[in-house]
């Protein structure tokens, strides 16, 4: 069965739909009602590093994985005690240089700023059972940047966090979905296990483990019409 990855951002009230990119923030209640309806169907939401064995065919069932990309504050407050009640993992993917900062990426687009979990609540997000997962130093567009530079983000950003929380960063996603050839491959070479993309899809078993498709909840996204989606990509 393919399996669906979900991408979310933020959990909170929206800035206002128009605030550029407010589509990407996902009311608690909202989230609440979509993991409640999840667990309901029988689906278990998991982390990538919990997907594992089921993307490699080891394992079989219906499940989900779930997904929070730049590492807000929002999500620490807001989805951990959802998760924690529904008996769900999940892999926020952070950006290093950022943790007790803001959205700096954002700077100049129109976009609030919008503050990220501190070194403190990065902890607690691992000790809950959650995934630490890699989304650069700076959040930046990969396959713009010098090669070198590229490969600084990508490498630097793994071992920082793995500084921080004392345990192996496995997973990876590319800033904007932004991937190339090369950028995959220096992803490989740094020792990521799985990497994902804002492309729009299911995960299939011959499916390429350092490009992984996933998808996207917006802020008006009713549960049904997620379902449809998860269910047929």
């Amino acid at each position: 069965m393919p399996i669906p990855i979900l991408m979310y951002h933020q959990i909170d009230e929206a800035a206002g739909k128009d605030s550029p990119f407010a589509h990407l923030t996902v009311s608690p209640r909202a989230f609440r009602r979509q993991m409640n309806w999840l667990k309901r169907l029988g689906w278990t939401g998991l982390s990538m590093r919990d997907l594992k064995p089921y993307l490699s065919g080891e394992r079989s069932g219906r499940v989900v994985g779930i997904t929070f990309d730049d590492g807000f504050r929002n999500v620490h407050s807001s989805a951990l005690a959802t998760l924690a009640r529904c008996g769900f993992t999940a892999t926020n993917y952070l950006v290093s240089r950022q943790i007790g900062g803001f959205n700096k990426w954002d700077a100049g687009l129109g976009i609030p700023r919008w503050d990220c979990m501190s070194k403190e609540q990065v902890l607690d997000w691992k000790r809950s059972g959650h995934e630490v997962g890699a989304h650069t130093l700076d959040h930046i567009h990969l396959t713009a940047a010098a090669p070198a530079e590229s490969r600084r983000q990508i490498t630097d950003v793994r071992h920082e966090l793995e500084d921080l929380t004392g345990d192996t960063v496995d997973a990876f996603c590319y800033p904007y979905g932004d991937v190339s050839e090369e950028i995959r491959s220096v992803v490989e070479e740094a020792g990521y296990t799985s990497a994902t993309t804002i492309r729009s899809g299911r995960v299939r078993s011959g499916d390429d483990r350092l490009l992984l498709p996933r998808i996207s909840v917006r802020q008006d996204d009713g549960f049904y019409r997620i379902l449809r989606r998860w269910l047929t990509g």
